[in-house]
């Protein structure tokens, strides 16, 4: 069953992990000093805080469960011809995905993705050291590089 997902941008890291696990009833999957996430069954969400973005929903996916459910979405995706950018192997927001990006007539960003592990850094290509630590300019990440015409951030 896939995930819906939620990134927000934040200013206040802590004040959000403590509201957010208030209103969740746990703690966050996972921590890093400038982001936070929680994987949850109920709801079913994969819901992100950061500081690397504007304050503000950055932008919203699926997260697939499988190869296959992520080749379904991407089709689906497509179809909108509202033009696509896919992404192979990728560390992004400490984690290795496969992505497909989309924006809606109202230019949120909007992903499809399958996850296939954590990452110990926040971005950049598969493999590569993230040139973006917490303190750099999220704009030069890799991982938020992206196609000015699809996406401008990633995360």
């Amino acid at each position: 069953m896939n995930r819906l997902h939620v990134n927000l941008g934040v200013t206040d890291l802590d004040a959000s992990i403590h509201f957010y696990s208030g209103l969740f009833g746990a703690p966050p999957t996972l921590r890093k000093p400038d982001y936070a996430r929680w994987v949850l069954e109920d709801p079913r969400v994969n819901f992100a805080v950061s500081l690397r973005s504007a304050p503000g929903v950055d932008h919203l996916g699926i997260q697939a469960d499988s190869e296959e459910a992520l080749a379904r979405l991407r089709e689906r995706v497509a179809a909108l011809e509202a033009g696509v950018l896919d992404e192979t192997g990728v560390t992004c927001c400490y984690a290795r995905s496969d992505k497909t990006w989309a924006r809606d007539p109202g230019g949120l960003a909007w992903e499809t993705f399958l996850t296939h592990g954590d990452a110990e850094t926040y971005g950049g290509p598969a493999g590569q050291p993230d040139p973006a630590a917490p303190t750099a300019d999220p704009e030069a990440s890799p991982c938020c590089a992206g196609s000015g015409d699809i996406r401008q951030r990633c995360c």
